[in-house]
């Protein structure tokens, strides 16, 4: 008897122990039909912040090598990290109407920066009491390229200098009226191409 009981304690011991090990091994998975919550945040094993996904309130401010400094997002979203724990980009999104009745912070945008520095493009849509368009951003230093729908309607691409400046207009007004205009680098038009009448 004394002899079963220890043979059946090293079986029972050593199933126990393989259990273990291929338990440890096993990736863990989880499974959700519903997940709620606040704020999800994606790391690395060694803890480097990947991505956030988060409601207005909890999303952070600005994020540089792992450390925060405040600032004001009026929107919910998801934001971007590179390798080294730096924000390089996101997509936002909000709006609201205050007490006034006013649509406030209407639209979204998503965007991806250059290592180290601002927004290199940008996918933004925004009409609000303060601004109406859509479009694509291209940036170096300053605005290099924009395309899309202006506050007043008028659908254009505009071609700017490394200083930012407009040189290049091509723009299709909201009556239908095209054109292309050539700007000097203060802004006045060297010259301007309209379309023949019939």
């Amino acid at each position: 008897m004394q002899r079963f009981l220890t043979l059946y304690a090293c079986v029972l011991s050593t199933a126990l122990a393989v259990f273990v090990l291929v338990r440890a091994r096993t990736p863990k998975v989880v499974h959700f039909d519903d997940v709620s919550a606040q704020r999800i945040d994606i790391v690395e094993p060694n803890g480097t912040l990947r991505m956030v996904i988060s409601d207005h309130a909890r999303l952070p401010g600005i994020i540089v090598r792992g450390h925060e400094r405040p600032f004001a997002r009026p929107q919910a979203g998801m934001l971007f990290y590179n390798d080294e724990g730096s924000e390089n980009g996101g997509l936002i999104f909000g709006g609201y109407r205050n007490a006034k009745g006013e649509v406030i912070d209407s639209g979204g945008s998503l965007s991806f920066d250059k290592y180290g520095a601002s927004q290199i493009v940008q996918f933004a849509g925004v009409d609000d009491k303060d601004d109406r368009f859509a479009g694509m951003r291209v940036n170096d230093k300053h605005r290099r390229v924009w395309v899309g729908r202006d506050e007043t309607g008028a659908a254009a691409l505009a071609l700017m200098d490394q200083q930012g400046r407009k040189r290049i207009l091509l723009q299709v007004t909201a009556d239908g009226t095209p054109s292309m205009t050539f700007l000097g680098p203060n802004g006045e038009i060297v010259d301007r191409v309209l379309p023949r009448r019939p």
